[in-house]
């Protein structure tokens, strides 16, 4: 198995309790927190407690890797999470398939966000894609597909732990169909594909010139990453100062709000909250509850203005004067 982040520790629990997974190649320690500790990825910690081989080249395409991977002798190659692009070379190197399992119904969301973009473009469902690895980005050809609803309540964060309970079921029928030689694969229809890049801090940055279900939906998709934020002028400084959203978000889609009331004007503010307007042909509102100001905790809106003043009329999200 080739995984490095969370998603996939369901997945490679259920490789590993086949007892036929011959090895674990991961991304190499990297450091976290503010004492910058070196620090493996959980995937790694598990398969050393599991006894079994965990490799961490720095490049997959390097030919001392490719030599290890040999060495491993595959039948299959299971990739997901794994943060590394794939060279031909190591595609070839098992005897029956090199696979990959993809946090979307592909070819809908290809590439590293795809989870918050199928929130973000408001979908009623979406899943887990077994497919074959080929150099273009997730463009093999698909394997099995397993789906569940979107409520329209999802957070990326919590979207995230349902995929990954849901992918071994769909991971381990693929594996047992190219076990007993029944590869019946399905190619994705091009003209359906969307690409779904990877996301920055800078990307959260709320745009209230859209709709108040378009921003409440943003909001839900990047958490917790990169997160969202707004732009607000400080009342004592007068200096721009950043301020972190966070769900849960009232929304108020068909609210009617005063003629010439502009996008990002806050319509009231108090410990309920910081009713927001917001921008579209039907406009609407977002109701912002919890937040984090600089320098602060994370904090709910009655002890956010218990302690800083944003006053109803405030124009949110203009451009701060660094930029």
């Amino acid at each position: 198995m080739m995984a490095t982040g969370d998603i996939a520790i369901p997945s490679f629990k259920a490789l590993a309790a086949t007892g036929e997974l011959v090895a674990l190649i991961t991304q190499p320690d990297k450091p976290v927190g503010r004492h910058m500790v070196l620090t493996p990825p959980r995937i790694k910690v598990l398969a050393e407690e599991a006894g079994i081989p965990v490799y961490q080249p720095e490049k997959m395409r390097a030919p001392e890797a490719v030599e290890q991977l040999r060495a491993c002798e595959p039948d299959l190659v299971v990739v997901m999470a794994y943060g590394q692009i794939l060279s031909q070379e190591v595609i070839d190197v098992p005897k029956i398939a090199c696979i990959n399992a993809h946090a979307s119904l592909l070819p809908r969301h290809r590439g590293a966000a795809c989870i918050q973009a199928a929130i973000e473009a408001g979908d009623d469902e979406t899943g887990i894609t077994i497919m074959h690895v080929v150099k273009k980005l997730d463009a093999g050809d698909i394997i099995c597909q397993l789906s569940i609803p979107l409520r329209g309540t999802e957070t990326a964060e919590s979207l995230h732990d349902q995929l990954a309970d849901l992918a071994p079921d769909a991971l381990m029928d693929a594996v047992a169909c190219l076990a007993e030689g029944a590869d019946d694969r399905r190619e994705q229809d091009e003209s359906l594909m969307t690409y779904a890049p990877k996301l920055l801090r800078a990307d959260g940055k709320i745009d209230w010139n859209q709709p108040a279900t378009q921003v409440a939906r943003k909001i839900r998709a990047y958490h917790s990453w990169p997160g969202t934020f707004t732009i607000y002028p400080s009342v004592k400084t007068g200096e721009d100062k950043q301020l972190k959203i966070f769900p849960p978000i009232d929304l108020f889609s068909t609210m009617k709000k005063p003629v010439g009331t502009p996008p990002g004007m806050v319509l009231e503010a108090g410990p309920e909250g910081m009713l927001v307007s917001c921008g579209g042909v039907h406009g609407g509102a977002v109701r912002i509850t919890t937040m984090q100001p600089p320098g602060a905790r994370k904090m709910n809106a009655e002890s956010f203005f218990a302690g800083h003043k944003i006053m109803p009329g405030t124009i949110l999200g203009l451009p701060s004067r660094a930029e």
